[in-house]
């Protein structure tokens, strides 16, 4: 199936709610518009630091059919289009590729904890009733499941089986899905992007890139350049600590707490989360000031708030 390889930083999105807690679709609107003035090759809307487990049905609609048109083709845009029942994940899917969506990322049923075959016929499944390029979603830490080099390599036999994001947190899983797959199942990292993209990675679905677009953008760029290895590294340090608090349990209140500090708010994280702790919100203001990122001192011109 011809597409234009995804390769580079795509954000994963979080999802704008007002302060009462709803949808807030005119703000969502203006984050796209900014992430891609700051610069991402891709925006991934409705995965976990979207909060796609806390969306009803019709308000994951509106979120896709907002980015996609908003985005305008500008960059790509996958929609996260997982769901407990096989049924759910297709009807999603089918439903993203109608709204124009570039592809889809799927993470495993995260309940049922379902065996290697029913992965396997679950995403065979889905990625057979569509045209769109699928990317999986390796998560065990929050999909109680790890999906396999061996695993990958059985999945990338179907023919839009095409990206897996890893975010099993061990590196070395890049070098073992990229022997076994044998080039027909390309990496995006999911945590540890500059080791993922010296071992082969071609992205990084980041988090981070939520508050610091541009400086995620470059650091996969230079981690992809094997000839600019020491600015590569030195940009990692700089960013990790940053990307160590928002790799937590708290990943999402903390997140939804970083962009208010750096003053593009999405509002707060929908129940059952609640607001990143006082505690952990002063750490946090902290790495964001620093001056290895100086993030509080230059805050980034908003486009989207009220």
């Amino acid at each position: 199936m011809a597409h234009t390889p995804f390769r580079g930083n795509y954000t994963v999105c979080l999802t704008a709610f007002d302060q009462s807690g709803a949808l807030d679709l005119e703000r969502m609107a203006g984050y796209v518009e900014w992430q891609i003035a700051q610069g991402v090759d891709g925006l991934i809307p409705l995965g976990s630091t979207g909060e796609f487990l806390s969306l009803s049905r019709e308000e994951r609609s509106a979120v896709a059919e907002c980015v996609i048109r908003t985005a305008r083709g500008r960059v790509p845009v996958l929609i996260g289009s997982a769901a407990e029942s096989t049924e759910e994940t297709i009807s999603l899917s089918q439903e993203a590729e109608a709204l124009g969506a570039d592809g889809v990322m799927v993470i495993a049923p995260f309940y049922s904890s379902p065996t290697p075959e029913e992965r396997f016929t679950h995403f065979r499944r889905v990625a057979e009733s569509l045209s769109l390029p699928v990317m999986v979603y390796n998560n065990p830490f929050t999909a109680n499941i790890d999906i396999t080099a061996a695993d990958l390599a059985r999945l990338s036999e179907i023919d839009n089986i095409l990206y897996v994001k890893d975010t099993s947190k061990n590196v070395h899983r890049v070098t073992e899905i990229l022997d076994l797959c044998q080039g027909r199942l390309e990496v995006f990292a999911g945590y540890y992007p500059w080791e993922s993209c010296l071992a082969g990675a071609v992205g990084y679905s980041s988090v981070v890139s939520n508050i610091a677009p541009t400086l995620s953008t470059e650091l996969v760029t230079r981690a992809r350049n094997l000839t600019d290895w020491e600015a590569s590294r030195a940009l990692y340090r700089r960013m990790l600590p940053l990307i160590n608090a928002l790799g937590g349990d708290l990943y999402v209140p903390a997140t939804k707490a970083a962009m208010r500090m750096i003053g593009q708010d999405m509002g707060p994280p929908r129940s059952p989360r609640l607001p990143l702790p006082a505690a952990a919100a002063q750490k946090l203001r902290a790495i964001l000031a620093a001056p290895e990122l100086g993030l509080l001192g230059e805050r980034q011109t908003s486009n989207h708030n009220k």
